[in-house]
Parts: C-alpha cells; sequence; structure tokens
C-alpha cells in the first residue's frame, strides 16, 4: 500500500477523500503514475485533500493471490470515494480453458460497486486533428459522449459455458436485459443530455434482437418526460458508419453493452489514439470507477511509450463527477490542450514538426501545465 497524504492542505475546502488506485497489468502501472501524480499537483493548487491507496487486479492480481479481485482490493474500493483503474490482462493470462482470467476482475468490480452507467465523451483535441485518419472537416465540431450500459448484456447474462457434444463443440453466451436495467441507463442518457445539445441518439438492432426491441420502445416511452430534448433511434450497423462519416451529429449516444463497448473503441479513430480517451463507469451510490479505454498494451509495457492522457483525463472526469470539482477538472483537461498546443507527443500522436516525449514526461508536462494555468507556478 502506498500513500500520499496532502494533510497540510486547507481542510475547510475539502474532506480528506481516498482514490483506490489499481495500476493492474501491461501499461496499466505506468499511466495511472501519471494520473496520480496529476491529480496530486492539482489537489495542490485547488486545496483538496487525496490519499491514494495502491492495490491489485487483474493478472498481477492472480499471479500474487490466485483471484482477479481479492478480497481487500474490493475492500478498499468500497470503502473509497472513488477507484482509478489502469488495464487488465494480457498474453500471460489469455488461457481461455483458465478458471480465473484478468477480466473477470473487474467485471466483478462493476457489478459489485454498482457501476451501471460508462461515460466515454469523445471530443478530439483541435491540435491533433491532423492526427486521424479521418479528414479534418469532418471532426470539426465533434462534441460527443456515449453512455454504455455497463452491467447487463452479453457479458453478464447466464447461462454462458463451451461444452462438447457428441463429436462437437458447442458454445452459448446470454443476451438478457430487464426493463429496469434499461430505464436506468436511458434515464442518465436523458438526463445528460438536458446539459448539453439536447439530444438522444439510442443505438441498437431492433429488426434483430428482443432485447432490442424492449430497449427501443422503452426508449420512445422515455422521451415523452423529457420533451426538452429530441430523441432519434439508430440501428448500431448504421451508427457505426455515422461515427466516421459524420460524427459530429451525434450528442449523447445511449446503448447496451457490447455495442458501446465497440462503439467506443471505433470513436477513438476520431481522437487520434485509443490512448486519449477516458471514461467514467458510475452508479447511484456514490463511487465512480474511472480509466482510461484502452487496454494493457503488454508490448509495450515498462518502455516509457504508453500515451498517459486517457488516464489523466479520466482522472478529470474523477474531479468532475466524484469530487463535484469542477474547476479543477477544467484545469486538468486545459493543462493537456495547453501542452498538446506546444507540440509534445507520446509516439501513438506523434505527427512531424512535434516533440517526441516518454510516458513520465507527458505526466511532468501537464502537472507543470496544472500550475501554471491555475497561476499556482513557484508554489
Amino acid at each position: 500500500m502506498s500513500i500520499l497524504d496532502i494533510s497540510a492542505l486547507p481542510k475547510e475546502n475539502s474532506s480528506m477523500a481516498t482514490i483506490a488506485v489499481l495500476p493492474g497489468d501491461g501499461i496499466g502501472p505506468e499511466v495511472t503514475a501519471q494520473a496520480v501524480k496529476v491529480l496530486a499537483v492539482t489537489a495542490e493548487v485547488f486545496g483538496l485533500q487525496l490519499q491514494f491507496d495502491r492495490a491489485l487486479i487483474g493478472g498481477q492480481a492472480i499471479d500474487e493471490t490466485g483471484e482477479s479481485l481479492p478480497a481487500e482490493t474490493e475492500a478498499l474500493c468500497k470503502r473509497s470515494a472513488a477507484v482509478l483503474l489502469g488495464a487488465v490482462g494480457g498474453p500471460k493470462w489469455d488461457n481461455p480453458d483458465a478458471e480465473t482470467r484478468p477480466e473477470q476482475g473487474l467485471l466483478k468490480l462493476r457489478f459489485g460497486l454498482g457501476l451501471y452507467a460508462n461515460l466515454r465523451p469523445v471530443k478530439p483535441s483541435r491540435f491533433l486533428r491532423s492526427a486521424s485518419v479521418i479528414k479534418e472537416e469532418v471532426l470539426e465540431g465533434v462534441d460527443l459522449i456515449v453512455v454504455r450500459e455497463l452491467t447487463g448484456g452479453l457479458y453478464f447474462g447466464q447461462p454462458s459455458r463451451i461444452w462438447q457434444s457428441d463429436d462437437h463443440w458447442q458454445a452459448v453466451d446470454t443476451l438478457s436485459y430487464t426493463e429496469g436495467e434499461i430505464n436506468r441507463i436511458l434515464h442518465k442518457a436523458f438526463q445528460i443530455a438536458t446539459s448539453r445539445k439536447r439530444k438522444v441518439t439510442s443505438v441498437d438492432k431492433q429488426n434483430v434482437l428482443s432485447t432490442s426491441r424492449l430497449w427501443r420502445r422503452l426508449a420512445t416511452q422515455m422521451a415523452s418526460s423529457y420533451s426538452s430534448v429530441t430523441l432519434e433511434h439508430l440501428l448500431v450497423d448504421a451508427c457505426s458508419m455515422h461515427l466516421v462519416t459524420k460524427p459530429s451529429t451525434f450528442d449523447v449516444i445511449v446503448t447496451e453493452n457490447m455495442f458501446g463497448d465497440i462503439l467506443t473503441d471505433e470513436a477513438s479513430v476520431l481522437a487520434g489514439s485509443l490512448g486519449m480517451l477516458p471514461s467514467a463507469s458510475l452508479g447511484e451510490g456514490g463511487i465512480g470507477l474511472y480509466e482510461p479505454i484502452h487496454g494493457s498494451a503488454p508490448d509495450i509495457a515498462g518502455t516509457d511509450k504508453a500515451n498517459p492522457i486517457g488516464t489523466i483525463l479520466s482522472g478529470a472526469m474523477l474531479l468532475r463527477y466524484t469530487l463535484q470539482q469542477e474547476a479543477a477538472a477544467q484545469a486538468v483537461e486545459k493543462a493537456v490542450e495547453s501542452v498538446l498546443e506546444r507540440g509534445y507527443r507520446t509516439v501513438d500522436i506523434r505527427q512531424p514538426g512535434t516533440t517526441l516525449v516518454g510516458t513520465a514526461e507527458m505526466g511532468d508536462l501537464v502537472s507543470a501545465a496544472v500550475r501554471a494555468s491555475s497561476g499556482a507556478a513557484g508554489k
């Protein structure tokens, strides 16, 4: 356990908030270290009191404890204000026949904390438009958020198994949703839309799936309670095309678990790299889990090549949604933009005429920009 205790900060501004840091596997420890660095500086600048406690999850947890989510880790997360996660998984633990897999720990944590809503904002930096394979004019005005249902659907449905029958193998996964599960994620999406451009795009596959037909029916019903919000329905295949041909037409996209997983990875193309995008997983209990949308990237682990910006921006979402510190969240986001404007790039977003930096240096640059933008340089 490692603790960063900023106990000397003014106590009248905030009580001590514990952040559970789960570095995980692959590049997870490298990128979470930079997010913690930026959060620590931000806390100092804005007079917040934060304590960071680290714990095991995923493959490293399996190696050390035999469990992908040790009881100690789950207990720490439940008593913390928020969870900051790196990534889980890697080739070392990819045996499909293994009883315990790294991803099981993450799914169990999401379910145990009741984190049913995953928010993934996509707002490409104007300084990275040329880094995307999408034409710059298509990226003009893109500012969307995907609200993904996180604790239902194929990833949690039962039965889910592989078995041998006679002379061949069979497998089954179950796609199941209840009215309550769908309504609460739709409600979250409509709520978010009321403070944005007041448009919700509900994505389904109603021409094939019964769960999608129920989803569309409930979305239509809920729209009547939000008269100021426009609702449109879109099949997932059409949505996948529109995301790369006319992404600026979207505001809030709401969809089920697997569709949301796939569409948000596709949307990373708009931002130039998976390493740029943050996410927040929220429920009703107040605890939020914050993580970049990328995986553990074991091929570059330990090389100082990983882009920490997605994790740093996840820290900004932590400040906004859990700690209710909007000014601090904006300071982090503006610091990232400042660093990009000055031409600093990790290898995944490098462009001609820019300066290549490593994972740790990018964290240092963003931390310094938080100080400078808040008038706190030299403190």
